[in-house]
């Protein structure tokens, strides 16, 4: 089992950690600052700091697998497909040590990162702009990709400012959790047809973006922007976002709208 710290704090960069297996899906660590693929946003790349101060670059991270190709809770980092062969036949390679046991600081590559973490947050406004459910999603560092249930055409320009009008807002973003109770008898939390929050704890992430207006001890309103289940890293404030634009809007199907974001050049 793999401890998932950027969980908690999606801005720490760097982290010591064991590795407890070397396989065909790459090395697994005790605790990682490493997000693995999964609910549309793109595993992170970076590398591995051995003892000896040699480096082993890692070019994606997924989630790890039993045999039966079920997720088994460890997360892999994945190394070149050369690289990960010297790893599981060291017994022929002199310039290479990396065993079961070791120490190695892991180090995400923190522009390609934050590139993600402001698309993935973007979408999230984007959910609560367009009011449909989305039936797929790619978050990338270099875009974004959402796909609505919808039949009614949308504008570029619109949506763009309609983007631009909450980033400017600077409204905060907050990582929480519900009961699997909680989601049960509120549905509409999940905004997504095609991937639905992790079960099995009890407990499920959310991201809230907006804060409660409050008059002394009292709340007065609740300007809540959107709350739904996730597990993705994100920015803690909408002002984090920057320039993000609608580069492209397409009609995939009759009843798909696809809408593309971008940082504005």
């Amino acid at each position: 089992m793999t401890h998932h710290l950027f969980s908690d704090n999606a801005y720490q960069t760097e982290c010591s950690a064991t590795v407890t297996a070397i396989t065909q899906q790459g090395i697994v660590l005790d605790r990682t600052v490493f997000y693995p693929l999964g609910g549309g946003q793109a595993g992170d790349t970076g590398c591995l700091v051995l003892a000896d101060g040699s480096q082993i670059t890692i070019t994606d991270t997924r989630k790890g697998r039993a045999d039966d190709g079920s997720f088994n809770g460890q997360i892999a980092h994945q190394p070149m497909p050369d690289m990960l062969e010297q790893l599981l036949n060291q017994e022929h390679c002199s310039s290479l040590k990396l065993r079961v046991g070791d120490q190695v600081s892991a180090r995400i590559d923190w522009a390609r990162r934050l590139r993600i973490m402001r698309f993935h947050t973007c979408s999230h406004l984007l959910c609560h702009i367009v009011p449909a459910l989305v039936n797929g999603c790619s978050i990338t560092p270099d875009y974004a990709r959402l796909d609505f249930n919808m039949t009614d055409p949308l504008d570029k320009a619109a949506l763009s400012a309609a983007i631009a009008q909450l980033v400017a807002a600077a409204h905060p973003v907050t990582v929480g959790s519900i009961l699997d109770a909680d989601l049960d008898a509120n549905p509409a939390l999940v905004k997504s047809m095609s991937v639905q929050p992790p079960r099995g704890s009890g407990q499920i992430r959310t991201i809230a973006i907006g804060a409660a207006a409050t008059d002394g001890a009292a709340t007065m309103a609740m300007t809540l922007i959107d709350l739904q289940p996730c597990g993705g890293t994100h920015v803690a404030n909408t002002a984090e976002i920057g320039q993000v634009i609608v580069t492209k809007i397409e009609k995939k199907s009759a009843s798909s709208r696809r809408v593309v974001l971008g940082f504005a050049p």
